[in-house]
């Protein structure tokens, strides 16, 4: 089954989801999107931002929790994060880009490893991997023709592809969060900021203690 076809939300959690927006993650890999200008440093920017939010929700997603889905037939939340990687390193290979990493295959990739502590480090290898080869193209590579799944793309938009797939299942992957009671940390510290704000406020609207 094509990528394209893959990369749908669950129905039945799609309105948790529009929960996704909030700030620029802090927890990003290498390349620093401000290195880069024009389209492809807004790219990076974005890509980042998905990358930082999705190792955060892995790493505070108990591992009993990745087993969890919504219903029958439809990935866990391990499978949605092995999902992600598996884009990440099977499209750049595609595109001659860089091949992946040893042993890598793309069939099968989403049910092949269970435990927290692989799919974590799998998430971070694969956009590692995929912001690697994203940064070394060139203003001419990124004008290449490419083909993906029977579509006629250019290797500029096959990492739009990947940027909107991981913001995609970001989306599907706060939304299990949130059916398993799991603050997406980036949300938790908003609130506790929020919360630090208000006692401060408080504090000084108080009147002064005279005698």
């Amino acid at each position: 089954m094509s990528l394209a076809r893959n990369c749908r939300i669950v129905a039945s959690v799609t309105a948790l989801a529009l929960a996704a927006v909030g700030p620029l993650s802090a927890h990003e890999g290498g390349h620093d999107p401000s290195s880069f200008t024009g389209v492809k440093g807004d790219m990076m920017l974005w890509i980042s931002d998905a990358e930082g939010k999705l190792i955060e929700l892995a790493e505070a997603t108990p591992e009993k929790k990745l087993t969890y889905r919504p219903t029958k037939g439809v990935r866990s939340s391990g499978e949605v994060f092995l999902h992600v990687a598996a884009a990440n390193f099977g499209i750049p290979a595609m595109l001659g880009i860089q091949p992946p990493p040893a042993g890598f295959k793309f069939d099968g990739y989403e049910q092949s490893m269970t435990k927290k502590d692989d799919i974590v480090k799998a998430l971070k290898d694969s956009f590692a991997h995929m912001k690697e080869g994203f940064a070394h193209l060139s203003d001419a590579d990124m004008e290449t023709p490419a083909e993906l799944f029977g579509m006629k793309t250019t290797r500029r938009g096959a990492y739009m592809l990947l940027l909107s797939h991981a913001h995609e299942h970001l989306g599907q992957s706060i939304a299990y969060a949130r059916s398993n009671g799991i603050v997406p940390p980036w949300t938790a510290r908003e609130m506790q900021a929020a919360a630090a704000r208000e006692k401060k406020e408080g504090e000084a609207a108080k009147p002064a203690n005279t005698k």
